[in-house]
């Protein structure tokens, strides 16, 4: 998967991180037995992924491809030696 750049965005390392402090808080509340704090750090793990979203929209997701798909690079030379 790293070859597609999957998950290695400003997007998807925001959105993780902010989930992640959010289940971070949500864990240490439910040790202390308290439940508002238990919500209120799932309902950070939920703004990370909105975060996330909202970043790939601005186009902060997944990068563009820099070269061609490899069947289009066979049928480009396919149809160059046909020529």
């Amino acid at each position: 998967m790293a070859g597609t750049s999957h998950g290695h965005t400003p997007a998807a390392w925001t959105g993780v991180v902010i989930s992640f402090i959010g289940f971070c808080i949500s864990g240490a509340f439910m040790v202390l037995a308290n439940p508002l704090g238990f919500w209120a750090g799932l309902v950070v793990a939920a703004l990370g992924g909105v975060v996330g979203l909202a970043m790939r929209a601005a186009g902060m997701g997944m990068p563009k491809p820099a070269h061609r798909d490899l069947a289009e690079v066979i049928a480009a030379k396919q149809l160059a030696a046909k020529a």
